[in-house]
């Protein structure tokens, strides 16, 4: 999301996400600049790098040493160095008959195409499950067959497959449907669905248990027997995998005889927005998905996002950071306020008109759930004040938006340092609806599927970092010390902290364009290839202004540079939601005052002039 400030370029406001580490880990390292805790209430930390694989690695691909010393930081080496810079599918690709059930799937879904058969999308209403929709809706219409598609009203049907959703497809004429990040735990649903003669093929990535639903086949890299490997992928890759499969299954029937094949490249661009929003870890398959997907974005032959580019002001190429901040958010907008199909239908819409009038109503539905998020923030932030003790924020109201409630989650983890859960109570059903977003080594995901098998909740799952569910009001009291026992009892265990893993230090003069652009050529970035981070130590903050709502920018000034000495240089710096927080109010106060200061170093491109800038996450006064 972005606001716009007088003579400065747009501010997307983003989170500062932090590492946790083990306790054995932090015990063995001295805080980095001797911070313990910093103004985000993190001990800072140096990543460690073997100083010869670093030089190893600068001499050999002609990087600048810092650019070097991220990689071998990451443990990348020499040999693994130049797939990292440039990773390709041909090198990554998995056969995807490796996933269980997938080639029945695909037996079944090209004879539907063969045969006429419409195939039915049951999409969940987030990104992943649009680009997956979308994905599936352009194959198989760029091959000749047919789809049904539905995406589920949040407010209305909650999450997942349900039993009327699935008769209205059989209904319309689907004898097959394809339910796309969700329906690993439909049980009743698809149950239901089968005994009426529909053949459902789960297309998931979701955390399974041992018992699965009964579905034609379960396609999802995370149940318990599958040994692909490819658990890290979102939905929308486990949907390009079954894309590839079908293609295959449908060259070697000879389908293709009469017809154009479909070059399937072309759809990347999907695969990469969901990827990206979905925040899997960028590794592996994920990260050539993304790496190649970007390439294809900017080429702006997909109508939906092309529009919602323009609706953006987007006047750059895409970068992760777009997808995950500028795109995600909007195609989620719908989802989140009641008018779940808007982002599917703008990512298989390829009417350009079409496209910009769907992407503008998109762009309106988030500036309302901004002011919704706002809304809810605020009253939780209030409600927390005044009961904030156990291992992780809880917090529920009634009137509270059921689409914002993940969104809040996030902004409590990253402001109190801790696992969050946030619902929304309707008095009328007298149940909770539920998001949770955790920290590293706390898989969140897991504890709510427990506390569902004991029968605590009405139903939920999710992933280590995040998960949803659905609770009755009475039972509010025990889900969380339910929770917060086993979270209390992990943190203990593994010695969790809030940590900041910096990558080394940086002065004001080295941090210019040449390093920015360095730097970026090392992503994309996200979780599993998290985004270089480093200090500045002893600078000054000599120039501070708000920005935007509640934004920071600065001016960034090597100390020794104000005493007269040589070396140092001026940096912008700009700090993102950060007005009401310790570290927005010590930047505002410092008045050149010293500081250390840890942040990402960027290109920032305004009015088609490119600078270093550095996206400050956190600071410690030296005053």
């Amino acid at each position: 999301m972005q606001t716009k400030a007088e003579s400065a370029p747009a501010v997307p406001q983003e989170p500062a996400p932090a590492d946790a580490v083990p306790a054995d880990t932090v015990q063995a390292e001295a805080a980095f600049l001797g911070v313990e805790n910093s103004l985000e209430g993190k001990l800072w930390l140096e990543r460690g790098v073997d100083g010869r694989a670093a030089m190893a690695l600068a001499q050999r691909l002609g990087v600048p040493e810092m650019v070097a010393r991220v990689l071998a930081g990451r443990d990348i080496s020499l040999d693994a160095a130049p797939a990292f810079l440039n990773p390709t599918l041909r090198d990554l690709m998995p056969n995807p008959s490796k996933l269980t059930d997938m080639d029945r799937a695909a037996e079944r879904i090209a004879a539907a195409i063969v045969q006429g058969e419409a195939v039915g999308i049951f999409g969940d209403y987030d990104v992943d499950g649009a680009t997956s929709s979308a994905l599936l809706v352009r194959f198989i219409r760029a091959v000749g067959g047919r789809t049904l598609n539905y995406i589920p009203d949040r407010l209305k049907e909650g999450y997942g497959p349900n039993a009327p959703a699935l008769a209205k497809l059989a209904r319309d004429g689907a004898s097959i449907v394809l339910t796309v990040d969700c329906g690993t735990a439909a049980h009743a649903p698809l149950a239901e669905a089968r005994s009426q003669g529909l053949d459902v093929i789960v297309v998931d990535h979701h955390t399974a248990e041992a018992r699965l639903p009964p579905a034609f086949a379960v396609v999802n890299p995370n149940r318990l027997d599958d040994e692909s490997g490819q658990g890290h992928l979102a939905a929308v890759g486990v949907a390009y995998l079954l894309v590839v499969a079908v293609n295959r299954e449908l060259r070697s029937s000879g389908w293709y005889k009469t017809r154009p094949e479909p070059d399937l490249m072309q759809w990347l661009d999907l695969v990469a927005l969901g990827t990206v929003a979905d925040v899997v870890p960028l590794s592996g398959l994920n990260r050539a998905l993304v790496t190649q997907g970007i390439k294809v974005m900017a080429r702006r032959a997909n109508a939906g996002l092309a529009a919602l580019s323009d609706v953006a002001g987007i006047d750059e190429a895409p970068a992760a950071y777009h997808l995950g901040f500028v795109f995600g958010p909007r195609v989620n907008a719908g989802g989140r306020v009641g008018a779940p199909e808007l982002g599917a239908r703008l990512l298989s819409c390829d009417d350009f008109s079409e496209a910009t009038t769907i992407a503008h109503k998109l762009n309106q539905l988030n500036r309302e759930r901004q002011t919704i998020e706002a809304t809810v923030l605020d009253d939780a932030m209030e409600r927390i004040a005044k009961d904030s003790a156990g291992a992780l924020v809880f917090t529920a109201g009634e009137g509270w938006h059921p689409g914002v409630v993940g969104i809040v989650a996030s902004r409590l983890k990253d402001r109190y340092n801790r696992p969050a859960c946030v619902l929304a109570l309707d008095p009328d059903t007298g149940l909770a609806t539920g998001s949770g977003r955790s920290v590293t080594g706390v898989d969140l995901g897991a504890m709510v599927i427990a506390a569902g098998q004991a029968g605590i909740i009405e139903k939920g799952g999710g992933h280590a970092m995040a998960a949803g569910f659905t609770v009755a009001a009475a039972k509010l009291d025990e889900f969380r010390a339910f929770l917060d026992e086993r979270i209390a009892q992990r943190v203990e265990e593994a010695g969790i902290r809030p940590t900041l893993r910096l990558d080394g230090a940086l002065s004001t003069a080295g941090a210019d364009i040449a390093l920015a652009e360095s730097l970026a050529e090392l992503g994309p970035f996200g979780s599993g290839n998290a985004e270089p981070r480093f200090a500045l130590a002893n600078v000054r903050i000599t120039y501070a202004d708000r920005v935007g709502e509640n934004h920071v920018r600065c001016t960034l000034e090597s100390s020794e540079a104000g005493q007269g000495r040589k070396g140092g240089g001026k940096l912008a710096g700009i700090c993102f939601r950060a007005t009401d927080r310790p570290l927005g109010q010590a930047l505002l106060a410092a008045g050149g005052k010293p500081m250390h200061v840890a942040g990402r170093l960027r290109v920032n491109t305004w009015q088609g002039r490119s600078s270093a800038q550095l996206r400050i996450d956190d600071a410690q006064p030296l005053w």
